[in-house]
This record gives C-alpha cells, sequence and structure tokens, in this order.
C-alpha cells in the first residue's frame, strides 16, 4: 500500500522521476532550482508570489536547494528530509517508493488511551527511531496503548527537545530517515499502538529559518511569542500561511499514517479572525481524513478554552478530543511536594479543593481569577465534559524540565506519597500519561538541553539561567552556575535513560506497580468511561478527599485519597467492592469504612445491577 499526501508546497514526484518544484516567496524577485550535479534551473514566478519548474529525469535522494535573488542558498521549508541539519540541502524523497502494510489498521477510540510520552534521543542509548521500534514490545507488555513521540520536526544541531523545528515537515536525521520513522509507525500499528506526534505550530526555532529573508509574510507584526515573533494566521496573505501548516498536520497524519497530533502551547497562536485557525484545522483533518478511521486531536492550552472540547449528544467529539490537564498536575505536585512557587501558587491556597475539582470537573480554573496571571480570569465551564476530555500526567517533559536541574519527581517527594499519586493517575477516568521510565521509577533528570552554537548558545546559556535567578536556592550566583548548561552535550547525556536498571529493586517493583495498574484500568476502568453520567467530590481534610462517578444504571466508581502523613475520618462509606488499595497489608476484599491511614489510596465498583 502506498501513501503520499498531496500538497501545493515543496517538492512533489508527479510520476517515478518527475517532479513538481513549488516555493511560495514573495519577497523575492526570482528564484533558481539547484539540484545536485545539474546546472541551475529557473523558477517560473506566478500569481501571489509563487514560484514553480516541473523537472524530468529526475531521481529520489537527490539533494536540492533553491536559490534567492542569485544570492543566498536555502533548503526547501517544506522539505521531507535534510540529511545534512537545517542549513544543508534538502533531499528528494518519494513516498510512493515505501510499501506500508498496516493497511488494517483503523487505529483505537480514545478512550482507551493510555499515552507513553517519548523523547526519541533520549529514550534509548542509541536515540533513533529505529531503537524505539526495537523497545514496542515492551511498552505492549507494560500496558500503554498509545506511544506520543516530543516533537521530530528537524531541528539545529545534534540534540533538541524538538520544540525548535524549522523544517517541519523533515523527520530530523540524528533520530533517522522518513523510512525509518515509517517503519516505527507501522510496527506500533502491529502492537496495536497508537503514535502520536507533538507539533509545534506557534513559532519556529531560532535557527535555520530561512522564511524571513524570502516570505516574510510568514510572521505577524502584531503579535509576539516568548520564543520571538508570531506566525501570521490572520493577516495579509494568512491563506497560504494557513494551509503550510494545515498541511503540515494533514501530511503527518496521512503520509506517515500517525493516529493523531498532539499541538503544543496553543495559547501561543494569535488568531482574531473566524475561524481560527484551531477550527478550521479540525474541521479539514476531521473531513479529510476522519471518516474511515479513529484520529486523535490533544490541545495543550494553558488558557482552559473548554470550547475546543466540545461533544455531540452521543459524547463524541466534534472538534479537539481533549487537552493536557496542567490544573490537575500542579495540584498534585503542591500535595506531593509542598512547592508553592511560579504557576504553583496558584495551587497553594487549597490544592485538595482543586484536585477534588479536576477529578470531577476537568480544569480547577474555569474562569476564576489567577493569581499567577496577574489576577486576570483564567478558563471557561467545563464539568459538562467527559473525564476523557482531559489528559492527566504526574510528569511529562514540561514539568521535569522546566525545572532549574530537571529533577523527576521520585526524588521530590516520599515513595508512599508518589505511590498513591499513581494509583490515582492511572486508574482516573481522565486519560493518563506516562513520561518515559516513569515507570521504573528512573531518577535521570530531564533537563532542557539544544545543539545551538555561537553567540545564540551563549545567550540561551545566560537566559536559562536568569531565569531562575528569583527562586529559592539560585540567589547566589555560584548556585547558577550549578544549573546544567543546555547547549552542553553532558546535559543531553543526562537525560538518557538508563534501562540496565529497571528490573533491580525498588525499581523492579515500581514497574510491578504500573504494570497491576494498567491492566486493571484496561480490563475495568476504560469499559466505564461511555457509562459516566457525573460526579462529585468531598473534601475530607487539607490532604484528603472523596470523589464519586456516577454510572449508567446507578453504579458508582468512588475513590477514596489521603496525600497526608495522618489518618483521616471517612463521613460516607464508599459503596461496591474493592478494586484497589494501595497498602499490601490491607485485606483487599474489606473495604475501608471508617479510618483512611495515611498515604492511602483506595477504588470501588459498584456495579450497576448491584443494590446499596
Amino acid at each position: 500500500m502506498k501513501r503520499q499526501h498531496r500538497m501545493s508546497f515543496g517538492a512533489e514526484f508527479i510520476t517515478e522521476d518527475t517532479v513538481h518544484f513549488q516555493l511560495w516567496a514573495p519577497a523575492a524577485r526570482n528564484v533558481q532550482v539547484l539540484i545536485e550535479n545539474s546546472a541551475p534551473l529557473p523558477m517560473q514566478a506566478s500569481a501571489d508570489g509563487w514560484y514553480e519548474r516541473v523537472c524530468q529525469s529526475t531521481v529520489a535522494g537527490s539533494r536540492y536547494f533553491f536559490k534567492i535573488d542569485d544570492d543566498i542558498q536555502v533548503p526547501d521549508p517544506a522539505s521531507r528530509y535534510n540529511p545534512d541539519d537545517v542549513h544543508g540541502a534538502s533531499q528528494l524523497i518519494n513516498p510512493a517508493l515505501f510499501d506500508w502494510c498496516d493497511d488494517k489498521w483503523y487505529g483505537r477510540s480514545w478512550e482507551e488511551a493510555i499515552i507513553y510520552e517519548i523523547h526519541t534521543g533520549t529514550f534509548t542509548p542509541q536515540g533513533t527511531f529505529s531503537a524505539i521500534e526495537q523497545r514496542l514490545e515492551y511498552l505492549a507488555d507494560l500496558g500503554v496503548t498509545a506511544i506520543e513521540l516530543m516533537p521530530v520536526a528537524d531541528f539545529p544541531g545534534r540534540c533538541n527537545w524538538g520544540y525548535d523545528g524549522t523544517l517541519l515537515f523533515a523527520p530530523d536525521s540524528t533520530y533517522g530517515t522518513p523510512d525509518d520513522l515509517k517503519r516505527l509507525v507501522q510496527s506500533a500499528h502491529r502492537y496495536g499502538l497508537m503514535v502520536l506526534l507533538d507539533v509545534v505550530y506557534n513559532h519556529f526555532g531560532p535557527e535555520g529559518n530561512y522564511l524571513h529573508s524570502y516570505a516574510p509574510q510568514f510572521f505577524s507584526d502584531h503579535y509576539h511569542t516568548p520564543w520571538g515573533q508570531a506566525i501570521n494566521f490572520d493577516g495579509e496573505c494568512s491563506r497560504i500561511v494557513r494551509d503550510f501548516f494545515i498541511h503540515n498536520a494533514l501530511f503527518w497524519l496521512e503520509e506517515y499514517h500517525f493516529d493523531g497530533l498532539r499541538l503544543d502551547a496553543v495559547h501561543s497562536i494569535m488568531d482574531a479572525s473566524e475561524p481560527d485557525f484551531l477550527e478550521e484545522l479540525k474541521q479539514q483533518i476531521r473531513s479529510t481524513l476522519g471518516a474511515n478511521r479513529h484520529i486523535h486531536l490533544i490541545l495543550e492550552n494553558d488558557r482552559n478554552l473548554a470550547h475546543y472540547l466540545q461533544r455531540d449528544k452521543q459524547g463524541n467529539s466534534i472538534a479537539y478530543d481533549a487537552q493536557w490537564n496542567d490544573d490537575a498536575h500542579h495540584a498534585c505536585h503542591v500535595l506531593l511536594t509542598g512547592e508553592h512557587y511560579g504557576y504553583y501558587v496558584d495551587y497553594a491556597d487549597d490544592p485538595i479543593l482543586h484536585l477534588g475539582r479536576c477529578l470531577t470537573e476537568g480544569f480547577a480554573y474555569q474562569g476564576e481569577i489567577s493569581a499567577y496571571r496577574h489576577a486576570k480570569p483564567r478558563g471557561e465551564p467545563s464539568s459538562h465534559l467527559p473525564p476523557s476530555a482531559f489528559v492527566w500526567f504526574l510528569q511529562n517533559h514540561d514539568q521535569i524540565g522546566n525545572r532549574a536541574l530537571g529533577e523527576r519527581l521520585i526524588t521530590l517527594t516520599s515513595p508512599d506519597a508518589l505511590r498513591t499519586a499513581v494509583i490515582l493517575l492511572l486508574l482516573s477516568p481522565a486519560i493518563p500519561l506516562i513520561f518515559m521510565g516513569e515507570e521504573w521509577g528512573a531518577q535521570e533528570p530531564f533537563p532542557f538541553f539544544c545543539g545551538f552554537t555561537g553567540e545564540l548558545a551563549q545567550a540561551v546559556t545566560t537566559g536559562r539561567r536568569k531565569e531562575f535567578a528569583q527562586f529559592a536556592g539560585f540567589y547566589d550566583p555560584q548556585a547558577l552556575l550549578g544549573i546544567p548548561d543546555p547547549c552542553a552535550a553532558s546535559t543531553f547525556t543526562l537525560a538518557k535513560l538508563n534501562w540496565q536498571i529497571q528490573h533491580d529493586p525498588p525499581h523492579r517493583e515500581w514497574l510491578t506497580l504500573y504494570r497491576t495498574l494498567l491492566a486493571l484500568r484496561l480490563h475495568v476502568i476504560i469499559p466505564l468511561l461511555p457509562s459516566i453520567e457525573g460526579s462529585r467530590f468531598e473534601v475530607l481534610a487539607p490532604h484528603a478527599l472523596q470523589a464519586v462517578w456516577q454510572l449508567a444504571g446507578e453504579g458508582q466508581l468512588t475513590v477514596t485519597v489521603n496525600f497526608g502523613d495522618t489518618s483521616v475520618k471517612i463521613s460516607h462509606s464508599p459503596q461496591g467492592r474493592l478494586l484497589y488499595a494501595s497498602q499490601t497489608d490491607h485485606d483487599q476484599s474489606n473495604p475501608i469504612t471508617e479510618i483512611m491511614p495515611a498515604f492511602f489510596i483506595a477504588w470501588y465498583l459498584k456495579e450497576s445491577y448491584e443494590s446499596v
């Protein structure tokens, strides 16, 4: 089976040896295409700043540049592959040469999602797509149903988190070839695993982006992001810009057969038009590819805009499937660590209340004033949405890497407290996400790293340390020097997972816990999700609560959890049978009825046919 996404950007094979080159360069006076071992070929200018050329007798694998105004040579902004990094020549890729064998794969429903987030470069010693492919059997045995790759779009240098990509259609060559990535996706499907991709549509990285020189209309002078100039989604020429990003999304979903996309920081996509870019993007994807297979769209959106998560009368997603729920993470983190600086200040007043609201209503902030955001209201009402509209996590790349030293949660709290939180995460009705290595209690940090050089590298290093200069523990300039240099090769190496320890104590016990809970989620919790009809919670103490989800037919799913180091009295005895309790010395067949011990959690299920 062949898969090729057709688009008006880049180099497209229209026959086996004929390529149509297209470049939008509205600021250029003339453009040539330079194909290796060939003389420069002038491209014909057409309307609206487009240049094109059809070339015959062209071989897949050939390298090419575009030459602007007889001056600079630039890679194709829609390059399918750049073997020599973002400043090098693009390579002609003919997608029809790859034979797909997963034509019977239609994906899995969103409610089945148990997500495992992976950074390709640090997940394995090799740091490649092929090395991930060799670990798929492990991931399937663990019990996850989806892997989510942090951005793979071509970035400058040998290492990067991926959010500095500049060639958005080209898998980074340090990870492997386009065919390597396709084989990874295909093999994952063979194991029953969905593959999600993190994409960045709010900015381009600071190095290797040549669009400013020949297509400055890609950028907006009206808005700015934390990472520089915003993308032009609503100004003059924005139609072509919007099409570029819409094609990028369709490209990954069609040509690489990804099962879904996670859109990074959409609160930094500035767009005042109607429909806005996010609305148009989901409509294009749903209407183009969504009829015959499951395709999942996930947002990261600090604004908590619930209207992007709307469902139809049957509860099916009609827009975006889910949003990463930072509120839930922050409330849990405060309970586990006591930290209350930065964005945690919004949860420090009553973290258990915020957590209860997340468990039963989605967002903690649904229009309330956020002190961290300069006393501005944040969010929209979300209690009408199902739990599956929210992705929960105790750790992810941001929440670890946003710390000065990149420490994982296991080094910041007690094992008992962390175990309580893990049981809450993996059995709650929200969609759970695990960060790579978390399941065996990996202690390798995940600091911010990148492969910049020269003045840019120095600016990034200085900026990173300045960012933490006002944080407790870093007032001393010498302490600041202890923050890993993002551009040092050693910082990237720090983040590499050590797979050798996962079967040693206590790592073996963590791995067993995760496998046990994920099996229980798969067989018991997931089948319940479509029948949830309502929910409520009660705060039992400053560190304890009880939450109940009402199921169709008078069934109930109940959790009683105590994050504190003292026991708590339960006001209402949970109904139903005990599914799982955190303490091994507790009789799993005998529910707690009055007193909940320290660092304790228990899940109960009252089937719809059971009497009270």
